[in-house]
Formats: structure tokens, sequence, C-alpha cells
């Protein structure tokens, strides 16, 4: 069954809307962790427009599952983790105009400077993850960079509204993710994952973790961070693929 990784980064987002201190996205992190969340995701950019270097620091002290620091190949970022160490470190591509990381890292053109931050943070501990696109050249790069795991940029499905077009991006993500294992590789997912439309991209075997973060944040809203948590990770064992065999 997968296990769900918390993304907190829109707690921080709405309390830096009017720069002050709530709320807190190490407190929506330890609900999180009481509402069955396995992985506490973050990303600190380079703008810091949300996570700051101060929350990276309360988090590595207080999360108690997995922490997972999503980061570009900037060498300071790259600096920065190696003082955090994170449980794993997740290499995304990072734009100043984009509201959220859109498509996946290049890891084929960034062959040279990917291998290197890999050598860099596995010395410091973790275990590193390629966020990528669900296409052949990016996940066999990704392996040969030594990256441990990929995470699917699961948007082509998550955007669209079409059927016959999620149809084809759920094929899609199903020969990556058989590929991935295929080479050794853990595979994550994650990228406009809602309670909606989770359920077919859940059902897909071989998937071992989602990060979800927008989605949950905006339930949160209405029902609490702890039950909102509780309610995708219920999702997750709902349609685990695994489930059938019981």
């Amino acid at each position: 069954m997968a296990k769900l990784g918390v993304n907190v980064d829109h707690v921080a987002t709405v309390r830096q809307a009017r720069k002050t201190d709530e709320p807190s996205p190490i407190w929506a992190a330890a609900e999180a962790e009481l509402g069955g969340a396995a992985c506490i995701t973050a990303h600190l950019r380079e703008d810091r427009r949300h996570i700051n270097d101060d929350d990276m620091a309360l988090l590595r002290k207080t999360v108690t599952v997995k922490f997972n620091m999503e980061m570009s190949l900037d060498p300071g970022i790259v600096r920065a983790a190696q003082t955090i160490k994170p449980d794993q470190c997740t290499l995304v591509p990072e734009h100043r105009k984009e509201l959220t990381t859109e498509g996946g890292l290049d890891v084929v053109g960034e062959r040279r400077r990917c291998k290197l931050a890999v050598g860099k943070l596995k010395k410091a501990g973790a275990t590193l993850s390629a966020f990528i696109e669900p296409v052949e050249n990016q996940i066999r790069a990704s392996a040969d960079a030594g990256f441990d795991a990929i995470e699917l940029w699961t948007g082509d499905y998550s955007h669209t509204r079409r059927p016959r077009q999620a149809t084809a991006a759920l094929l899609k993500l199903k020969r990556a993710v058989q590929l991935g294992l295929s080479l050794g590789l853990e595979v994550h997912g994650g990228h406009g994952l809602t309670y909606r439309n989770i359920e077919p991209v859940a059902r897909i075997e071989g998937f071992s973790e989602f990060n979800i973060g927008h989605s949950i944040v905006a339930r949160a809203i209405f029902s609490g961070f702890r039950d909102a948590v509780r309610e995708m990770n219920d999702l997750l064992i709902l349609y685990s693929p695994f489930e059938e065999d019981i």
C-alpha cells in the first residue's frame, strides 16, 4: 500500500500572506502525523516565498516520521540541505514566476549537476529522489545519476478534464512505474492529486508513496488538519491495489 506524504508548504503560504507567525507549518506537520501521515514534505525555495530556514530547522527537530525536503539544484540550497540533514531530498525544477512546481526535473539535461548534488547529499545521510515526468529517458537518467527513488509528476492526469486523455496519462504512469521498479528505484507520485481524482492513480500497483499538499490544506480549512489527512490516508488504504488480494 502506498504511504501518504503531506506537503505543508501551503500552510506557510497562508502565514506569509500577512507576514505573521500563524498558521504554523510545524504545528500542521504534527497534526498530519496524528492523522496518519508517513512523511512530511517541505520545499525550501530559493526565494523563500513560503517555507523558510527557521521552519526547516524546527521541522527537522520535531518531525518523527520521514522528513522529505523538496529542493532545487541551486548550490546554496544544496548547502542548506547538507546542514538540515533531512531523511530524503527530492530534487525538483524551480522557476521564480511559477505558482507551484510545474513539470519534472530535466535529469537528462542536468545529469552532471544531479550526480554532483546526489553525491553531496548522500554523504549527508539523505536518500535521493528525482521529481520527473513519466518518460523513459528521464527515468533511466535518474537511475544512472544515483537516485534512490523517483517521484512521477502526475500533472498530465490531474490537469486534464477529458476522459481519453486521462486514460492515456494513467497508462503512461503505469508504464513509468514498472520501468522505475525494474531499474531498482522506489516510485512515488505527486502533483495536483485531490480527494476527487486520487482513486485511479492509487490503484496503480507499484507506487510506494504519494505526496499531496494543496488539496489537504484546502480540506483542512473546513474539517481540520488532522481529519483532512486522515481522510486522504483512508482513501489510499481503500484504493490500494493490494486490497483485492485480502
